[in-house]
């Protein structure tokens, strides 16, 4: 089955994505939604069509791209990389302490922090033993695949 879409409304959420440096927006109407998923090492935005809506409903405001420090710090090599996109957490739940400090010595498996992707929180673990030098997200925060999380020296 072959579901109608309406092909301007898909460019303009790309170029949305492409503006704001998201990687995915939605749009839902009384009729459907419409979906635009871009892959973040591809240069075309990858377009999934789910179902059209009869009025383009209000866009919500997109989040500010991360800060272009950020980028530098993925080359390091002792860069713990998001594996996801989703919602940074620095604690097991809210009023406790830390998983980690800087300056904290951590030991390989050790959980450094939690990322919330749909309402799953995933343990984000340390790839091998070392020394957290610096924590570059703050807590309930969104982050991107591929965005550098904490480095350990």
């Amino acid at each position: 089955m072959t579901l109608p879409f309406d092909a301007e409304a898909v460019r303009a959420l790309a170029t949305i994505l492409a503006d704001t440096g998201l990687s995915e927006i939605e749009i839902e109407g009384k009729e459907g939604r419409i979906r635009v998923v871009r892959t973040l090492h591809a240069a075309p935005a990858a377009v999934t069509t789910v179902a059209l809506p009869a009025a383009g409903p209000a866009i919500a405001a997109a989040a500010a791209p991360p800060p272009p420090e950020a980028a530098d710090e993925s080359a390091h090599p002792g860069a713990v990389l998001s594996p996801m996109v989703g919602i940074a957490y620095l604690s097991p739940e809210p009023g406790a302490a830390t998983f980690v400090t800087p300056g904290q010595t951590v030991t390989a498996g050790q959980t450094l922090l939690l990322i919330e992707a749909m309402k799953t929180f995933n343990q984000i673990k340390a790839p091998k033993a070392g020394t957290v030098t610096r924590i570059l997200v703050a807590a309930g925060a969104p982050v991107e695949y591929g965005q550098p999380l904490v480095i350990l020296d």
